[in-house]
């Protein structure tokens, strides 16, 4: 057992499963109680079933450490706000938010039902809000905490998932957006972008994409170039095991990185990278309204020869 976190009190969201888990697993190794939330819904959202929250906090009672099961859905306001107070009943503060909550509907976006769309965008980036709101005002008056939000690559373009796109890139700008509104505070926000074998993602970083046409891969458009080869893997595990995100997301809720806010990470297969925050790549400027004619000329002078 560890003791980065000792007396720190972690409220982890998905923490029954995946990724989720295992952050939870490592965080009360380095010492902090755990609030294991879970709705225990199925990888569409549908149903409901204590038994996943309830295997982690056991597992974590098994090493000696603190946990206690919580069965909220924390997309809805009541179910959020309560969380964060039992977290507070049971443990007496809160210091650590992670959220790790995924739906998936994949359709194409010709083929997307509207409950499709909102119940995706619901369970991912509602549940994310939420909590965080419940958790910030805590956070606020302490002057103090750390959340860490899982979200995913498919903001970058992933063909049949413009719902999960969409709660992904919101992820990546409730986290940025979380940093400015509470680093005042002394409260940091970051985000992880994880590639690893779990209920939404169950392969490899490439296995079910297109082999061959004008998609790029996963990889190609993070900009990260290919995944490193690995002939052997070393200690526990696998290269894609959910896991692996732990020591990251870990990391970033220790004293270690008090300055580091507003961050999107990366993960996959052995490799940690920093994703870039938006930066205008190029301009044209004129003191007043652009005409057409002056579109033909300038346009493809900022975006590019050849586009």
């Amino acid at each position: 057992m560890g003791d980065r976190l000792k007396e720190k009190v972690a409220v982890v969201t998905g923490g029954g499963r995946g990724i989720g888990r295992g952050i939870a697993l490592l965080l009360a190794e380095e010492g902090a109680s755990i609030l294991v939330n879970d709705l225990g819904c199925d990888i569409d959202g549908s149903g409901s079933s204590n038994i996943p929250a309830d295997n982690t906090v056991s597992e974590i009672q098994s090493k000696g450490g603190k946990a206690v099961a919580n069965y909220n859905n924390v997309a809805e306001m009541d179910g959020a706000e309560n969380t964060i107070k039992s977290a507070i009943d049971n443990f007496g503060r809160v210091d650590i938010l992670i959220t790790s909550t995924v739906t998936l509907r994949d359709r194409m976006i010709f083929q997307m039902t509207p409950e499709d769309w909102d119940n995706v965008i619901t369970n991912n980036l509602k549940a994310a809000f939420t909590i965080s709101k419940f958790a910030a005002i805590v956070f606020r008056q302490q002057r103090s905490g750390k959340i860490v939000n899982l979200t995913s690559d498919a903001g970058l373009g992933d063909m049949g998932r413009s719902n999960y796109a969409a709660s992904s890139e919101g992820l990546a700008g409730l986290t940025r957006t979380l940093a400015r509104d509470l680093g005042k505070y002394g409260v940091t926000a970051n985000g992880i972008s994880a590639m690893v074998q779990t209920r939404s993602f169950p392969g490899t970083t490439d296995e079910f994409k297109i082999a061959e046409g004008p998609y790029p891969t996963p990889d190609e458009r993070a900009g990260i170039g290919p995944s490193p080869v690995i002939d052997e893997w070393e200690g526990l595990g696998h290269p894609d095991d959910p896991d692996n995100v732990a020591p990251l997301a870990v990391y970033l809720t220790t004293n270690a990185t008090p300055n580091v806010n507003g961050y999107i990470f990366g993960i996959r297969r052995g490799s940690i990278f920093l994703y870039s925050n938006p930066k205008a790549e190029r301009s044209v400027y004129k003191r007043g309204k652009f005409t057409m004619d002056e579109m033909d000329v300038l346009f493809p002078k900022m975006i590019g020869n050849g586009y």
